[in-house]
């Protein structure tokens, strides 16, 4: 089988994406022994998923790919995007992320939301880009207990549920990560 590093240590991610791609293994940033924390300098989400991919290839030798992900709310300008895992400061804390924007969208009626991801693949010396996005609506509370980050507020376009609401597989379908997974694993199979 097949090696790959995702330059991750987020085990919800790293999950998402194994069941995405089963016919590679797919190592995580711990697997090769990778405790740094990557920083992500870009102002852009480009940007940030080739720091990482480059990062792991540069130091530890191995093919790679990384994502960066933003949550784009129409109502704040495209706001937090880049930033959303920090959104709420340093150090990154989910919950006070969601928060944030939940209280910046008060009396605001236009929650029109995506999510955008794009991945930097590094392979046999030259760098692939792919984009995934995923439009909906941010809700006005937490729904469900499923997910990670602002799953529980946001409404992909076409469902009744939030992210949160559905299972891995079912958000796997639709997903922002998951059209540029398969984007990329359309690449690796062609």
């Amino acid at each position: 089988m097949k090696k790959l590093v995702f330059a991750t240590n987020n085990a919800h991610k790293l999950a998402e994406v194994r069941s995405l791609i089963p016919q590679w293994e797919i190592l995580g940033l711990s697997d090769i022994g990778c405790f740094e924390d990557i920083p992500e300098t870009a102002d852009n989400l480009e940007g940030n998923a080739r720091i990482k991919a480059d990062f792991v290839t540069k130091n530890y030798g191995f093919d790679c790919f990384a994502d960066d992900t933003g949550l784009e709310i129409l109502a704040l300008n495209g706001a937090p995007g880049v930033y959303s895992a920090r959104y709420a400061g340093e150090p990154s804390d989910s919950e006070a992320n969601l928060q944030k924007v939940l209280t910046e969208l008060t009396n605001k009626s236009n929650r029109k939301a995506q999510f955008r991801t794009v991945v930097a693949l590094n392979l046999a010396t030259k760098t692939h880009l792919f984009e995934g996005i995923c439009k909906g609506e941010i809700l006005p509370n937490k729904t469900g207990d499923s997910g990670f980050g602002y799953d529980p507020i946001f409404n992909p376009s076409g469902f009744e549920q939030s992210f949160a609401q559905m299972s891995q597989a079912e958000k796997g379908v639709i997903s922002h990560r998951g059209k540029a997974i398969r984007k990329l694993v359309e690449f690796l199979n062609s």
